[in-house]
């Protein structure tokens, strides 16, 4: 977050380290279901609290990653292990979805919403080697509410710019080129859920898990 020869692609992100806007929290093993609870107390106070840090603010979580995990387990096994997470999440939500989101998320303006917030959500892990900017020693969330966000979309003009700037530090982290997922919210061709997980390579998967992974824990 600190290199200024080969910055972190995300503005936001780098900005919010910077001011030290950035809250972090600790939680356990990922395939522990206790986890997932422990992972909802953190977004909780964080949801309360968040508008106190700044407007460039995210909360980082980072699971505990033991080292079986991390030999075992490839980009497809943590990318159900997200899902199945932000499922669990979503269920134990005190608060009803918000109206004005969709709960389909193959529709356009749909994104995770937790205690009427909503939020862009990112996954790092320690098996992507393409994506450098999707790697990390440890499994990674990175929960970005979507008011942040909006503070770069003030202009047409100015979120442009950034977006610009974003390709141009994604050429120069990743030895892959950009996945096609990435796109701008609200635009009719563009699906949240496909830009919070990226494979290490193309392909991208054809049908959200999130409702079938919310429909597993109910039943």
């Amino acid at each position: 977050m600190k290199d200024k020869e080969r910055p972190f692609p995300c503005i936001p992100a780098t900005i919010g380290f910077t001011t030290n806007q950035l809250r972090y929290g600790f939680v356990g093993d990922p395939r522990a279901s206790s986890t997932i609870d422990e992972v909802v107390v953190l977004l909780s106070e964080y949801t309360q609290r968040s508008k106190q840090f700044g407007k460039f603010t995210s909360l980082i979580v980072f699971y505990e990653t033991p080292q079986d995990l991390i030999e075992t387990y490839c980009v497809e096994k943590y990318e159900q292990l997200f899902w199945e997470h932000l499922s669990g999440i979503s269920r134990k939500d005190s608060q009803e979805w918000p109206k004005h989101i969709p709960d389909d998320p193959h529709n356009a303006i749909w994104e995770f919403c937790f205690n009427g917030e909503q939020y862009f959500i990112y996954c790092a892990t320690p098996s992507h080697r393409n994506r450098q900017s999707r790697y990390f020693d440890y499994l990674l969330l990175a929960i970005t509410p979507r008011w942040v966000l909006q503070e770069f979309n003030t202009s047409k003009i100015y979120a442009e710019n950034i977006k610009s700037q974003v390709r141009k530090r994604l050429k120069n982290y990743d030895s892959i080129d950009i996945h096609r997922d990435l796109n701008s919210y609200g635009e009719n061709d563009n699906y949240e859920w496909r830009q919070y997980f990226l494979r290490d390579d193309e392909t991208t998967l054809s049908k959200c898990p999130f409702q079938q992974f919310l429909r597993k824990i109910v039943e």
